[in-house]
């Protein structure tokens, strides 16, 4: 459809048409078979037949049979033939289940990542999908939120690289010609990921200075991908509810950004303007939702409610409806589902696409490069000639996909002892604890089973009912009772190799001690099993590196490597009273951002540049040598970290500002290089202006966010 026809068909439309187009309920309306269809939100409203017929868009169902009986049915009492939107949320795979986001972040690989959004696209609108709810770009230094799994971690530049890698995935070149594509979904405006206590759903108070220039770089990047939606926040932004937020909708967003396309809700999140003080009721909901710039009330009756009498009774002026209709009805013509309502989605497409052989070898390739090594002493890899007992609550435990991975299959996915036990037949397998309760004979019965080992996995772990939206946590440390497993299995004097399945990063001070190796998995997928045992016997070598960072204690969170300074840092090796610190542990995390092993081992050599003074229209080249200083072919990710010490306004200690993956055979060497401009050394001043300032930088290069003046350089930026 040309696009001067859409606004002749919005001319064409009755108020009430208009409304129906603003409105969003769950599939579970649509099918008889509601026992399979998702639900991510209180479900607790009475929704009538006509609500649902003239309802624009639906969320969270898929299948091709399913999605095109609905379509059909729909289009049959449709006046004006305007199809339905179908969106869900897609956001580490659809059938074939990628790491979750957190685990994908760490593989340090933009492009890895739009090949495997593809992959979740093509798959996803075989099954009639047109809209994912991805990606998650939230800033989040807080791992006791539940969502902290789907995001990226807690720096704004690498979150960036990964929303705008994710968009382009998704969405491909033409939508309109694509129909293996689908559109994305940027969320959550703005700053979600800031919840006080990292409770969900909770208040969030950042400056205007922090919010953009800590949680809005990743959010640009995809606004600047071309993505087609954004979704709002549940939080407060300066203490207005992010759905009823003009100046945070129509100021930042649309105005100073020059978004243009479909603003929706999240899940009720109009109806919950209500409880949050700043309306009355479901009209007084609706209208500030809309003055905001909100298109699509997803889950609430509130628009289906009110909008029609609010602009009846003149309370409401009727071009807010209508540039709110005229965006939905674009993003449908930009699908082409005017000339193809299902968007060449069937049965045999899909059968040919879900789980195809390609698909699974690329999720087996993201779970190797996905997992972290946090600690080997000199265990790992394990010969084929070890006697190998494996021993714990996720040894045998399919629950490998994490919580968004709804239209994935956990029966069919295969266990760490399935997989561990053809690379090693002779393996013993032991329960030892159930996940979080004790059990005596389990305990037992795991200590005789290691007792004739040369080696013990130790699979431990947190499963999906601990994490993910609504299920924050206040302590996260392992349960007691795989704590106690871990210490009785390392009284038996064999090398203890724990395998780590969770969606957060856990606190693993108390574990740490107790064991030779960890191998952090997180929750990693379909091919999660077979990932991780070609990570033990050395047929892949550990390449991922965390991008938040591991504290210590729970009483140590926010703890994070782009922290401001304070009066009065604390001097290295100091124990004295009169600074910030701690006094009963360190302040830095167990494990910081960027950090993570090898099975190689690289040596960095001296940084150096090609001067030590540059202007703003200039560049400066610096770099540094890297050795693998090894017999083990290995992947190493060189960092790059510049730290204004002098500025208009405190600035963080350091800031990622680049890295490089390279591959470095047995005792290699490869000289890595970084370009510094003036851009890069740009923050928001005071007033909120957007600039640089002359004077001296420092420039680290290493292999994480734990710098030494080894690594580091001196530059000066100059007036002239």
């Amino acid at each position: 459809m040309e696009r001067q026809k859409v606004k002749q068909l919005l001319s064409e439309m009755t108020i009430e048409e208009k409304v129906g187009q603003l409105t969003q309920f769950a599939g579970l309306f649509y099918s008889t078979q509601t026992n399979d269809v998702p639900v991510t939100g209180p479900v607790d409203f009475p929704v009538n037949d006509e609500i649902i017929e003239t309802s624009g868009s639906v969320l969270g169902i898929a299948g091709a049979k399913k999605l095109i009986d609905i379509q059909k049915t729909y289009l049959e009492k449709s006046r004006l033939n305007i199809p339905l939107l179908f969106m869900a949320d897609v956001i580490n795979g659809f059938e074939t289940i990628f790491p979750i986001p957190l685990g994908l972040g760490a593989t340090w690989e933009p492009s890895l990542i739009e090949e495997l959004q593809a992959v979740s696209a093509k798959e996803a609108t075989s099954a009639g999908l047109h809209v994912s709810f991805a990606p998650m770009a939230d800033l989040v230094r807080d791992p006791r939120w539940g969502r902290v799994m789907e995001s990226t971690g807690e720096d704004p530049y690498l979150n960036g690289l990964f929303a705008e890698a994710t968009v382009r995935g998704l969405q491909g070149e033409d939508l309109t010609q694509n129909s293996e594509h689908l559109a994305a979904c940027v969320k959550h405006f703005a700053a979600y990921g800031a919840a006080e206590g990292g409770r969900d759903y909770n208040t969030v108070d950042v400056s205007e200075r922090e919010l953009r220039e800590m949680h809005m770089p990743a959010y640009k990047a995809a606004l600047e991908a071309g993505v087609k939606l954004v979704m709002t926040a549940f939080n407060t932004v300066h203490s207005v509810p992010a759905t009823g937020n003009q100046a945070l909708l129509r100021g930042m967003l649309r105005e100073e950004y020059g978004f243009e396309g479909l603003v929706i809700s999240d899940f009720g999140a109009v109806q919950e303007l209500i409880p949050h003080g700043v309306a009355e009721d479901e009209t007084e909901a609706s209208k500030k939702a809309l003055l905001a710039g909100v298109d699509i009330d997803m889950m609430s009756l509130c628009y289906s409610h009110s909008l029609t009498q609010l602009i009846k009774e003149k309370k409401l002026d009727e071009s807010l409806l209508n540039e709110a209709v005229e965006r939905v009805l674009h993003l449908k013509n930009d699908l082409g589902l005017f000339e193809d309502p299902y968007r060449g989605t069937s049965e045999k497409r899909e059968k040919s696409t879900l789980g195809h052989a390609s698909h699974k070898e690329l999720a087996r390739t993201v779970a190797e490069k996905s997992s972290v090594l946090l600690k080997n002493n000199d265990i790992l890899p394990l010969t084929k000639e070890t006697t190998i007992a494996l021993v714990g609550p996720y040894a045998d435990n399919n629950d490998l996909l994490g919580e968004w991975s709804i239209f994935g299959n956990m029966d069919e996915t295969a266990t760490l002892k399935d997989k561990l036990q053809e690379a090693f037949p002779t393996l013993t397998f032991a329960k030892g604890s159930d996940l979080y309760e004790r059990n005596q004979d389990l305990l037992e019965e795991a200590i005789h089973s290691a007792t004739h080992a040369d080696v013990v996995v130790l699979a431990l772990g947190e499963g999906r009912d601990r994490s993910g939206e609504g299920r924050s946590r206040s302590s996260i440390t392992l349960s007691p009772s795989q704590i106690e497993l871990a210490k009785k299995i390392s009284e038996l004097g064999k090398p203890v190799v724990v395998t780590l399945f969770n969606a957060r990063p856990i606190d693993l001070t108390e574990l740490e001690p107790y064991v030779d190796a960890i191998l952090e998995c997180w929750h990693p997928g379909s091919e999660g099993a077979s990932a991780i045992v070609n990570l033990l016997i050395g047929d892949a070598n550990p390449s991922g590196k965390l991008t938040m960072s591991f504290p210590r204690a729970t009483g140590q969170i926010p703890v994070y490597y782009n922290a401001y300074n304070t009066g009065r840092p604390l001097p290295a090796g100091s124990e004295e009273r009169f600074f910030s610190r701690y006094i009963d542990i360190p302040n830095e995390p167990l494990y910081p951002f960027g950090y993570g092993l090898s099975y190689a081992s690289f040596e960095y050599s001296e940084a150096r540049s090609n001067g030590d003074k540059f202007d703003r229209k200039q560049t400066l080249q610096v770099e540094i040598d890297v050795t693998n200083t090894c017999n083990v072919e290995g992947e190493e990710i060189v960092q790059l970290y510049i730290q204004d010490p002098v500025a208009e306004v405190t600035r963080p200690v350091k800031e990622l500002k680049g890295f490089k993956k390279i591959t470095l055979a047995p005792n290699e060497t490869k000289t890595v290089s970084f370009e510094i401009s003036e851009p890069m050394l740009r923050y928001h001043h005071s007033d909120l202006s957007y600039s640089s300032d002359p004077g001296t930088f420092y420039v680290f290069i290493n292999g994480s966010s734990n710098c030494t003046d080894t690594n580091k350089l001196t530059i000066t930026l100059t007036e002239a």
